[in-house]
């Protein structure tokens, strides 16, 4: 039986070759995308899960609006893990956690640029399943100035060399850390990356006892069989114990009072492996990737795969009329319905087998180039995992049989008395089911393609975008407090080199933002505002081309502009100020009383964040001497700036002790906000090509049959003297429709789809109504590209040779 079945089969391929290597390119290349794209999904949907006590990992999130202005970040106070470990049964542990910026390690005369520094509690290693190679994991982090390294950052600073108790001079601190651990690398799939780990006892705020300095990320470990929600469901209580006489104190009024005016300030906790996959909050880390994106992609997969499926079904409906005589001739030889449908369904499960060992070899081939396009490490590893191979064939098994069922089907259906009359050939040259599947597959080819249309005219908005001031030629110094009291020294110094044009100090730049503070308005003492709060120098409006809506901005000529501020336009539109000039908003001060800051301006609203989120309410403050932190901006010329930031590194060297230089390009900086959505497009875009081809592919064996069909009938109207060009409208006039119908189809979808899209970006580009007909006409022209060169030749042949033919 299984014999006669192969043999069967052999005979079968053997007729068709030529639908057969369509069928397999058209199925290899849907496996081969829709692996690749779940092979992303994976690894997104996976962050944090080689932790051991993953399902016991909770993150404390803060969620606020105050002043109108909501607020969702990994931020709490230092006080809130260790007063909820006092307080909640619940609570095993605790854990606090704050990132430094890049840092500059210094030991044994040489100097290291790291990234990665953290503060943490001693508990960190009973969170995090992270190997220790060297130290005690209880004791590594329990004295102040104590820090551990990472492997690899290990070796880069001592090599072989034994690191334990060696000092470290980090950043300016001139106090020295003692290295006292060694741990292995942190896995790329976790929510943040720490080459080094310092004692979070040694962070001049770990024990700040005030609730509303939200500045740590804060974790806890639950108790086995405890539950989140009943810990959630403490909180609030917790809140009236220890914010409550806070907000009275600071701002006058009670709780209940503060909450009435439609504020809102409560904290939640939020699954270790549920970070990774909430953009929503603010992340201190790592940022987040957008499950919207995971949802996308895994519909992309499925709808390509469906594409290549559906290139089966028609080809093989198609080719009925030919197999027809075969299935009449086997059922009268003795062939039963199953056997006949257990041969097809064979024949579909072995081109799909071999489509899978193709899409493997196209995976390995290509897989570099995706993880160089999304700065990831996929890999399909056969073998690492019990469970890979025997997906794939079920998943191979389940794409073969959905190819080949309804083929299998209507094939075997046919009676043997009317295939033998010819009765059955004759009932098969309408093909409408062969139309619906072309109009399916040019469906999703025309709303891929407007849809990474879409999402490239918005990427491009946002990079040309003018945002309030002039993002060109400027370049960021990290770390300004390495120049400690010298600040005002260097920038004399880089103002005499040739090609730069200004530099002022601050310290927040438009992308990095560090505090979102609380101020009260005169006026309005039981209201709180927040605003993004900058302190800058004199030159720092010059230096960023920024514009004054009205009064001016601060001068060494007004000496009480250290009490002065400015503040932008949505400040004044959000706050109800009519008379800028006359406000006055109010800061507690370190001493416990009131600092007043007179408004001196207003600045015309400018994007210090991504284009995603509308324009808060920003003040700016006059930057004193004992402020080190922060950044320096330098404005140079576009002629010879190489030459420029090599004379500013000298410079930077000589002021810093030879501390090595760390800048950036503001325009560059800007654009790496958007890196998620241009990978995302760049994918959709590779995808959108192979869906297309995939569909070509069909396209193109289905006008082969039909013009082999359609010879006599091309024959008799060459004789009858029709042109070339007519006979092409005649066969081409039907694709025309059938994408026609297809756009149709596709442009609700994707106006949907689309406007759900876009709704991530507070500034959105208009997609324009040409897209639409620009996604229908790039399908036309493909789809017409695609059977032109068949009906062109078939149109071309001797009327004579066509009339014989059949």
């Amino acid at each position: 039986m299984l014999n006669k079945l192969i043999k069967h089969t052999t005979r079968s391929f053997k007729r068709q070759r030529s639908y057969i290597i369509i069928n397999i390119m058209g199925l290899s290349i849907g496996i081969a995308c829709s692996l690749l794209i779940s092979l992303f999904v994976l690894n997104e949907a996976s962050y944090d899960q080689y932790n051991i006590k993953k399902d016991r990992i909770y993150r404390v999130v803060l969620d606020g609006k105050i002043g109108g202005q909501e607020i969702a970040a990994a931020s709490t106070a230092a006080i809130v893990g260790p007063t909820m470990y006092r307080e909640f049964p619940e609570v095993e542990d605790f854990l606090r956690m704050t990132g430094h910026g890049p840092t500059v390690i210094e030991y044994d005369g040489q100097t290291y640029t790291e990234e990665g520094w953290v503060d943490a509690d001693s508990s960190f290693f009973n969170f995090f399943s992270i190997p220790v190679i060297k130290g005690d994991p209880s004791e590594m982090l329990s004295s102040p100035r104590r820090i551990v390294l990472s492997e690899s950052t290990a070796r880069k600073i001592f090599g072989d060399a034994d690191p334990i108790d060696k000092a470290l001079k980090m950043g300016s601190d001139t106090t020295k850390y003692i290295v006292s651990g060694v741990m292995a690398d942190i896995p790329a799939k976790s929510h943040f990356n720490a080459n080094l780990i310092s004692s979070f006892m040694t962070n001049r705020r770990s024990n700040d006892p005030i609730w509303t300095n939200n500045s740590f990320s804060t974790y806890l470990l639950l108790k086995p069989n405890s539950s989140s929600a009943d810990v959630d469901n403490k909180i609030p209580d917790l809140l009236v114990k220890y914010v409550g006489p806070e907000i009275q104190h600071f701002m006058g009024i009670t709780l209940d009072d503060f909450l009435a005016q439609g504020n809102r300030y409560r904290y939640y906790l939020q699954k270790l492996t549920d970070i990774h996959l909430d953009p929503s909050i603010q992340q201190e880390f790592k940022e987040a990737a957008d499950p919207k994106y995971l949802w996308i992609f895994s519909s992309i997969a499925i709808l390509i795969v469906l594409i290549a499926a559906v290139n089966f079904m028609n080809l093989s409906t198609a080719q009925a009329s030919r197999r027809a005589k075969e299935v009449g001739i086997k059922k009268v030889a003795g062939s039963t319905r199953g056997m006949l449908i257990t041969q097809f369904i064979s024949e579909s499960l072995i081109l799909s087998f071999a489509s899978l060992i193709i899409a493997v070899i196209i995976i390995e081939l290509s897989i570099p180039y995706f993880n160089n396009l999304l700065g990831t490490s996929l890999a399909l590893s056969l073998l690492s995992n019990w469970y890979t191979i025997p997906v794939l064939l079920l998943f191979t098994i389940v794409v073969g049989a959905l190819s080949g069922s309804y083929p299998a089907l209507y094939l075997s259906s046919f009676n043997p008395y009317e295939v033998l009359k010819g009765s059955v050939k004759n009932s098969m040259q309408n093909g409408r089911l062969r139309r619906v599947l072309v109009v399916f597959q040019f469906s999703v080819s025309i709303l891929l393609i407007i849809g990474t249309m879409i999402m490239y005219r918005q990427i491009k908005y946002m990079l040309n975008k003018d945002v309030g001031f002039n993002k060109e030629q400027l370049i960021v110094i990290n770390r300004a407090g390495a120049l400690g009291t010298k600040v005002k020294s260097f920038k004399e110094a880089v103002m005499n080199i040739p090609g730069v044009i200004n530099i002022a100090s601050s310290t927040a730049v438009p992308g990095r933002n560090n505090n979102n503070n609380g101020y009260m308005l005169e006026g309005k003492k039981d209201e709180t505002l927040l605003l993004q709060t900058n302190w800058v120098d004199y030159d720092y409006l010059d230096t960023y081309g920024m514009t004054l809506v009205s009064g001016r901005f601060f001068s060494e000529d007004h000496t009480t502009d250290q009490e002065a501020c400015l503040i932008n336009e949505s400040a004044v539109r959000n706050f109800g100020i009519s008379e800028p000039e006359l406000a006055r908003f109010m800061k507690p001060s370190d001493n416990g009383g009131i600092r007043y800051l007179h408004t001196i301006g207003v600045v015309k609203n400018f994007n210090f964040e991504s284009l995603r989120n509308p324009i808060q309410p920003y003040i700016f403050c006059l930057k004193t001497d004992d402020i080190l932190w922060g950044y320096l901006t330098v404005r140079i010329s576009a002629q010879n700036y190489s030459e420029t930031i090599s004379d500013i590194e000298i410079l930077w060297k000589e002021f810093t002790a030879n501390n090595p230089l760390q800048y950036y390009f503001v325009d560059e900086d800007f654009e790496r906000m958007y890196s998620q959505e241009k990978q995302n497009a760049q994918m959709a875009v590779i995808f959108s090509i192979l869906a297309i081809f995939i569909a070509a592919l069909g396209l193109f064996g289905l006008t082969s049959f039909t013009v082999e069909q359609r010879t006599k009938e091309i024959g008799v109207r060459k004789a009858m003297g029709s042109t070339v060009s007519g006979i092409y409208m005649v066969i081409a006039r039907e694709i025309v429709i059938l994408v026609a119908v297809s756009a149709l189809i596709a442009w609700p979808l994707i106006y949907y789809i689309a406007a759900k899209w876009l709704e991530n970006f507070y500034y959105r580009a208009d997609a324009g109504i040409l897209t639409y007909f620009a996604g229908f006409a790039i399908a036309l022209g493909i789809a017409l590209t695609t059977i032109s060169y068949r009906i062109l030749r078939a149109a071309r042949v001797n009327p004579a040779s066509s009339l014989k033919y059949e």
